[in-house]
């Protein structure tokens, strides 16, 4: 079977290859009011480009080519650049015609349709559809895929990407000796349905919904909202349907079967920060808490900088600062206060049952919020009364919804009242349908509707993103015009569809994605791949990513042994200075001692404005907005992290440890297993080699200091193993402590 033939053949589409550069750099240029201009011409707009009869004239070809700098678009007092290709692409299309369809929307307003799958030459590589949509634009590419990753890497690979943890040496062993069909399929199904796959998961939806343990701002009150945390793993577990999952979290409090459950999913809206500050204005601060849920709304589920309208008409998307407004309609009846409480949590609020998490059936009632209760302090700054670590903050609606109005500037104190605005969803996303109510259940219904353009696209774009480390559209917060195209909009399309027909069954989507040949493939490539296509984007070769910051310090954890099991609860506060606080208050730090020093790193104490260090080393978000993408960095700091923070530290000595029992291993297994245990392979020659060498030399020096000996095995709560000479534990803590720093260590190969 022929090749498919090369996208760039084809005819160019409006859609995808023309809007985004005349909405970029033409409009950037001349402004809206550039037809007002003399001389001026919109291209942001078909009927005002056509009007100014420049695409037909010669007019727009003489200023995408000429020299003369009062005529070549972008003018340079612009400071824009057109680039070359950009500049080809839009006299190519000149060329053709300049078709300029009736229905010109953006790529990604238009609902997905689901495609018929390519044609391909290599027809024996493919293992699901996706990988007949990647295979295609490799052959278009003159690309090939590399070969399958071997074994232990492809289970590594797949076991951090589904738990955030490596596997264990016997799950390694009963793989790579497993020849049997459907053994990796098997492994798949094994990880999907562990426990840990919740947690892993939430990471994502922590960061995406601004989760943390205080409130923000100056103050940094504390909260108490772990319930939600736990509700979101117990969801993630059982694999609630994405549309379930959303609708309860932004409405759980009004579908006809709310219970206990539903109104706890509400603590998604209720994750922003709130301010407690003395001389804050109450009003103020709703808008803030209201502004914050439409602005998270739109980059968790739409994929736009819903932000850009609060203040004036999106300048490049089809949203209207009224838009905006009308879907803050949605989220203006929360029964809150502007100001929060000293410490505690913000009404509203329930009650969490003693018996959390084991609920009976009547715990699962419907169970009314507790009303906002205002008490006067000395300072006579109204507050409303704080719930207890016995409580978690959920929505709940006014008994009369508040009024909305365009606010000019999106100042809080300055309405347009000349029109009162009505819930409403943004014209170009979609019809309402009138059947919905006009309150958030409606909302929820509209986002997870079959025919939306976005909501498909952008969360299985993320699940992309999770695994190949970059999206399908790199943009993962912004579909908008502004945002990049999808390298395979074919794939998003029939992903989206097909997410909508499993029942957004999210676990299905998961195992589709990590059991194709695309995922499956060998992440090494030649340099020639590398310099053509750095980013992956044409997919000829596996994902190759650095562990998140959690998995980094959790995978230490349970490599060294000392990683608890405990699923749940309260935040913890592992080691970190103890003066870490009270460099901006008067709060102090307060370790925790045992088993909460070795919980994973997703239950961490997260105060806002004091993040953890090792989380924020490694480019975790601060949690103060949504963030749905975080950049990746290499720094000194996060090698300096991993040789000296208590935590690794410790770590390195019962890995030490583990290896040394039980005893009679010389230098060198116990150097190999420790390798393995950290890498999930085993050392080549050279490498081993350099590693005994090390501790040959610390086992001299320890042996000459027995002081720096009992220092570094004193570091770290936990007592050393009795029996085990000093000496060579030191030497192998040192030895250990290096192969967690390699590169290896810290990503999925």
């Amino acid at each position: 079977m022929p090749a498919a033939e090369p996208e760039t053949a084809a005819k160019l589409d409006f859609a995808a290859d023309i809007r985004p550069i005349l909405s970029d750099a033409c409009y950037h240029c001349h402004g809206p009011d550039a037809n007002a201009r003399e001389g001026g011409f919109r291209l942001d707009d078909r009927e005002a480009a056509l009007a100014a009869d420049v695409l037909t004239s010669g007019d727009m070809l003489e200023r995408l080519t000429s020299d003369d700098p009062d005529v070549r678009m972008p003018p340079p007092d612009s400071n824009r650049r057109l680039r070359r290709r950009d500049r080809e692409t839009l006299k190519r299309w000149l060329a053709e015609g300049a078709d300029w369809p009736k229905d010109d929307r953006h790529w990604a307003f238009i609902p997905p349709l689901r495609p018929d799958l390519p044609a391909v030459a290599n027809d024996q590589w493919p293992q699901n559809p996706i990988d007949r949509f990647v295979l295609a634009r490799m052959e278009s590419e003159g690309l090939s895929p590399a070969p399958p990753a071997d074994r232990a890497t492809l289970l590594r690979r797949v076991s951090f990407d589904l738990t955030g943890l490596p596997p264990t040496i016997e799950e390694l062993d009963a793989f790579i000796n497993d020849r049997s069909g459907g053994a990796y399929e098997r492994a798949v199904d094994r990880l999907l349905e562990s426990p840990r796959y919740g947690e892993h998961m939430a990471v994502d939806w922590l960061e995406a919904s601004r989760f943390a343990d205080t409130d923000g701002y100056q103050n940094d009150r504390l909260r108490y909202m772990w319930v939600w945390r736990d509700w979101l793993i117990n969801a993630l577990n059982d694999n609630m349907p994405f549309d379930r999952f959303v609708i309860e979290q932004m409405a759980g409090d009004l579908i006809p079967d709310r219970n206990f459950l539903t109104q706890v999913a509400t603590g998604f809206n209720r994750n922003h920060r709130i301010n407690s500050e003395g001389g804050s204005i109450p009003d103020e601060w709703i808008v803030e808490y209201v502004a914050d849920r439409v602005e998270t709304t739109g980059t968790v589920f739409l994929g736009l900088t819903m932000t850009c309208s609060r203040c004036h008409d999106h300048k490049y998307d089809p949203i209207s600062q009224k838009d905006f407004y009308s879907l803050f309609a949605f989220f203006n009846n929360i029964d809150e206060a502007g100001l929060g409480p000293n410490n505690g949590n913000s009404p509203p609020f329930i009650k969490v049952p003693q018996t959390w998490p084991n609920l009976s059936e009547d715990d699962l009632k419907f169970v009314v919020p507790e009303p906002v209760k205002i008490k006067v302090v000395q300072t006579s700054v109204p507050r409303p009364q704080p719930g207890g670590e016995d409580t978690v903050m959920v929505l709940h609606e006014l008994d009369q919804p508040r009024d909305t109005y365009r606010l000019d500037r999106g100042q809080y104190d300055n309405p347009d009242t000349s029109e009162k605005l009505q819930p409403a969803t943004p014209p170009v996303l979609g019809a309402w349908n009138d059947d919905w109510p006009r309150d958030r259940l409606g909302l929820a219904r509209w986002l997870v509707d079959p025919d939306h353009p976005l909501t498909a696209r952008v969360t299985i774009n993320r699940l992309w993103q999770h695994h190949f480390g970059v999206g399908l559209v790199k943009t993962s917060e912004n579909f908008g015009v502004q945002g990049e195209l999808p390298s395979h909009p074919k794939l998003l399309d029939w992903l989206a569809t097909e997410f909508i027909r499993s029942g957004w069954d999210v676990k299905a989507m998961h195992r589709l994605v990590v059991t194709s040949a695309t995922y499956r493939q060998q992440s090494s490539a030649s340099d020639a791949l590398r310099e053509r296509d750095p980013e992956n984007r044409w997919l000829a070769r596996g994902p190759r990513k650095r562990l998140s910051p959690f998995a980094i310090r959790d995978s230490v954890l349970f490599a060294s042994g000392l990683l608890s099991d405990t699923i749940g609860g309260p935040s913890v506060k592992p080691y970190m200075p103890p003066a870490i606080w009270s460099s901006i208050s008067n709060a102090k730090y307060k370790q925790d001692t045992g088993e909460k020093l070795y919980r994973r790193s997703m239950y961490t104490y997260w105060r806002r404005t004091v993040p953890p260090p090792t989380m924020m080393a490694f480019n975790a978000a601060a949690r103060e907005t949504c963030i749905v993408r975080s950049d990746e960095t290499t720094t000194p700091l996060q090698a300096l992290t991993m040789m000296n923070n208590v935590t690794f530290v410790e770590a390195a000595r019962h890995l030490a440890e583990r290896v040394m029992k039980p005893d009679g291993r010389t230098p060198a297994r116990r150097i190999a297993l420790a390798f393995r245990l950290v890498t999930s392979r085993q050392p080549r020659p050279k490498e081993l080699a350099v590693l005994v060498d090390d501790f040959n030399v610390y086992h001299e020096d320890f042996q000459q200091h027995t002081e720096a000996t009992g220092q570094l095995l004193s570091v770290g709560e936990t007592p050393n193993t009795p029996g085990l000479d000093p000496s060579q534990l030191a030497a192998l803590t040192l030895v250990a402590n290096t192969i967690l720093n390699l590169d290896e260590a810290i990503a999925e190969n």
